[in-house]
């Protein structure tokens, strides 16, 4: 798309528009990929016909770092996958281009040597997530919001092993 455009709009604030349509605090958005999967492909949708060129999938916090404060952080493959399956349907259904971008956020914890968790530890993270978008057929990983290089790092080197383009 770039090389024919030098103008991309991507989506954003999925977090808030969930709240929105029901979403209360203390949820997690990623559950409503299995739960309320209407109301987020109502999201998508509405990007979509906003003239969204990128969506973002509903996978912001789908590490298993963020999903055990919910106690689902087992699921971590299945909820990242039906993510990007339901931004998938909402980009094919567009009738024009639109790419569907992996949201890959932080895991909400502190790496070494502050906090606990390691590189290899965060990598391992970002990487099960990443196969679960890629699986579910995004176009691209999107990380973002990273408030350290280490994470981002190994952020970036979790998800280089899909194959998929890093933004």
């Amino acid at each position: 798309m770039l090389a024919e455009r030098s103008v991309l709009i991507a989506d954003g604030a999925t977090g808030t528009n969930l709240f929105a349509l029901g979403l209360q605090t203390g949820d997690a958005p990623e559950l409503w990929n299995v739960d309320f999967p209407e109301r987020v492909i109502t999201h998508h949708q509405a990007m979509v016909d906003a003239r969204a060129d990128i969506i973002l999938t509903n996978s912001f916090g789908g590490t298993a770092n963020r999903l055990k404060l919910h106690r689902v952080d087992d699921r971590v493959v299945e909820l990242n996958r039906a993510a990007a399956m339901l931004a998938r349907q909402a980009a094919d259904g567009a009738g024009r281009p639109v790419l569907v971008a992996g949201s890959m956020g932080p895991t909400g914890e502190i790496m070494e040597p502050v906090g606990g968790l390691t590189q290899t530890e965060a990598v391992a993270a970002f990487a099960e997530q990443a196969k679960g978008l890629s699986e579910g057929g995004v176009d691209i990983l999107w990380i973002e919001t990273m408030s350290s290089i280490e994470e981002a790092a190994a952020a970036i080197e979790g998800a280089a092993a899909t194959g998929l383009p890093i933004v």
